[in-house]
């Protein structure tokens, strides 16, 4: 249950005077989440991104064209445009002692104008003042008030995010009603912390944020800014301490083995393992053997070797007489890591099977008889693995690959499939220290550093657009030497209002090229239909494989030594580096060539250098993390993963440490949050959206 005092902030938006349902839309819209109803915490939530200064007020002889300016001017005139030309401006004649000025507008309705601006009245006018035929202009004012009106007007006017339809003073208005209501709520951070970091309280940064006095209070390192950034780092940090806790409640049982079947695997590899990877599955081992649950994040390179570190983590379970599951997001994952996996497991005498949508009927029924008799010891497939009807004779280890693709719900659901189940999660995004503290603190970490022997070095170029034509001859000298090619396009299908280069159309004008040796797949293919493409591209019937994105993860081609990325300037620096990591796998020397629509901003240019520089995918993370802030880094706004709305981490990323230390500080001397710092960290998970976690306190 919500705590009764935080009601006023969880009103619908609607609540608030003046907003019915057609702008509490908008406002859904605005805030990401257009399938819920609008909330006054979402509103105050929603921060500034600027600010206008009025401070600025010179006489109009002062003024300096293209600034913001505000100018006390009087009425002279309207200027109204002939009634057979409607879309002409409508311009107002003003001046004050110094010079004159022509305020205009487009599309307004005269009635209005005249009374917001009557003739030989003083006004206050507020906006960028710029120069047209060498004479003073203001179009479309930001603000027009009386004397009386400017003496309430803010100095610094607070600048927000908006969509269409939606005016800024509709946002400023709600948000100086949504003020109003903020409750005095009890204080959940420590006394001495505040102090300290000179943090004002909750509600007296909400009105700093929103009511500014001077530019440096809509700083993102303004002690009002960091105060809700920490609360919300906080609240994330407490919400995966329980999460960890609630996983860790009840004990482990122990799965010990000599390593029989260990080493079998590892006489299967055609290759030694890495140093990073004797290290993890040594963490692992020792881990599996504890009488507490595993909880262990495993990321690494494209292509480190997870994989088989997972594998190694399963044959130890077996060994002990017990059953694993290996949960990938999609299908093609799913049947990639079957088809890696199968040789080994059969090397070492393990029973393995697959589960995904497409297993139906009959078919599933004796798949899921097997399982829940104990005849298969590992079963590999998407989230099929976690619905109800699945039933484990004795699950004891769940890996789950790609974990930013599920959430909190998924990763406990499949936990719960056995008694003390130990989990591993892979993920194959190198991930900066700051969002592995903030998506997995929950969890103990490995990573795997190095690349496996026999990787080759991928020669990575950036070309414009307009040397095409150059591109797929290149492509025709590869297919020439035998050589096979992934060619990545942004979208399925040619949208008109973006101008990207789609899969379809691009499969279709290759094929007209090179015939029947080219293939197509990407998400919104039948299972089926892209099975069979990428059967075809991986035995060597199909020669190029047209793709979406659908391929960044998991795909294996060795022989594949070619990939081309149309519109690499629309993709994210660790989507590039995935993508790419998909040749480079076998004997020949790999190119990758970025394709990009000139001309590049600073960032999408700094993006392509640093991928030409270098192929260390954790550096590649950290600069991704540089260039665009996380909200993108892990594919968040996609999957449900939780993004920040207030902390910035690039201003934000070193109250991180302390969040963390605190909330473990917390749970140490009050498990159960029932102290009156507790039930006051209570509110907190509810104002950001982590109340999941308190379900979790005490639960079994």
């Amino acid at each position: 249950m919500r705590p009764p005092v935080l009601n006023p902030l969880f009103a619908p938006l609607s609540a608030l005077p003046g907003i019915g349902a057609k702008l509490a839309k908008l406002f859904a819209r605005l805030f990401g989440n257009e399938a819920e109803q609008p909330r006054v915490v979402d509103l105050l939530f929603h921060l500034p991104a600027g600010f206008v200064d009025r401070r600025n007020q010179p006489k109009l002889s002062a003024v300096v064209p293209d600034t913001v300016v505000t100018v006390a001017v009087t009425v002279d005139r309207h200027r109204p445009p002939p009634p057979h030309r409607p879309r002409a401006p409508y311009n107002i004649e003003a001046h004050d002692e110094t010079n004159s000025l022509t305020i205009t507008y487009f599309n307004a309705r005269k009635d209005y104008l005249q009374k917001l601006l009557p003739e030989g009245e003083r006004r206050y006018v507020s906006g960028t003042a710029t120069l047209y035929d060498g004479h003073l202009q203001m179009v479309h004012p930001e603000r027009v008030v009386s004397e009386a009106g400017f003496a309430k007007l803010p100095l610094l006017d607070p600048v927000y995010p908006l969509t269409e339809g939606l005016h800024p003073n509709q946002v400023r208005k709600a948000i100086e009603l949504a003020l109003d209501r903020v409750p005095a709520l009890p204080e959940w951070q420590d006394t001495e912390w505040l102090k300290r970091n000179g943090f004002p309280a909750f509600a007296e940064a909400l009105r700093t944020i929103h009511r500014p006095q001077t530019p440096a209070d809509l700083e993102p390192q303004s002690p009002a800014w960091s105060r809700l950034a920490y609360d919300e780092l906080l609240a994330g940090q407490l919400a995966l301490a329980l999460l960890r806790a609630h996983l860790r409640t009840r004990s482990g049982r122990g799965s010990a083995a000599e390593g029989v079947l260990r080493a079998r695997i590892v006489a299967a590899l055609p290759y030694s393992l890495t140093p990073s990877q004797q290290r993890a599955i040594d963490d692992i081992v020792t881990d599996l053997a504890q009488p507490n649950r595993m909880l262990r994040l495993l990321h690494g390179d494209v292509g480190s070797g997870k994989t088989v570190v997972a594998l190694l983590a399963v044959a130890t379970v077996i060994e002990a007489g017990r059953q694993a599951a290996f949960m990938a997001p999609t299908e093609i994952l799913a049947r990639q890591h079957f088809a890696t996996i199968a040789p080994l497991a059969k090397a070492a005498g393990i029973r393995l099977a697959i589960l995904t949508g497409r297993e139906r009927g009959r078919e599933r029924a004796d798949i899921l008889a097997a399982l829940g008799a104990g005849d298969i010891d590992l079963i590999v497939g998407t989230h099929a693995l976690f619905q109800e009807d699945v039933a484990f004779a004795d699950l004891a280890l769940a890996i789950i690959d790609e974990q930013h693709r599920f959430g909190v719900h998924q990763r406990l659901a499949l936990a719960r499939k056995g008694e003390a189940v130990d989990l591993l999660v892979l993920t194959a995004t190198p991930i900066p220290r700051t969002l592995v503290l903030t998506y997995f603190g929950d969890m103990d970490i490995s990573e795997l550093r190095e690349k496996p022997a026999g990787r080759q070095r991928i020669d990575t170029r950036a070309l414009p657009l307009d040397r095409l034509e150059e591109v797929i001859d290149a492509v025709r000298r590869a297919l020439d030497d035998g050589r096979r090619v992934y060619w990545v396009c942004p979208l399925i299908e040619e949208s008109e209002s973006v101008d990207l280069a789609a899969a379809d159309a691009r499969y279709e004008s290759l094929q007209k090229r090179f015939g029947e040796t080219v293939a197509l797949v990407h998400g919104r293919m039948r299972g089926a239909e892209k099975d069979k493409a990428m059967a075809r591209f991986a035995s060597g019937a199909a020669r190029i494989l047209v793709a979406t994105t659908v391929i960044e993860v998991g795909v294996d081609v060795p022989e594949a030594s070619v990939m081309v990325i149309e519109h690499a300037e629309r993709f994210g620096l660790a989507q590039l580096h995935q993508l790419r990591g998909r040749i480079g796998r076998g004997t020949e020397r790999s190119t990758c060539l970025l394709l990009y629509k000139g001309p590049l901003g600073e960032t999408a240019k700094a993006r392509l250098a640093i991928l030409r520089e270098t192929d260390d995918g954790f550096r590649i993370a950290e600069e991704d993390l540089r260039l665009r802030g996380e909200g993108d880094l892990l594919g968040t706004r996609q999957s449900g993963m939780p993004g920040f709305r207030i902390a910035r981490l690039e201003s934000h990323g070193k109250l991180l440490s302390a969040a963390r230390e605190d909330a473990a500080l917390v749970l140490n001397r009050d498990p159960r949050l029932t102290s009156s710092r507790g039930a006051a960290l209570r509110n907190l998970l509810y104002l950001f959206a982590r109340d999941e976690a308190i379900s979790l306190i005490g639960a079994g």
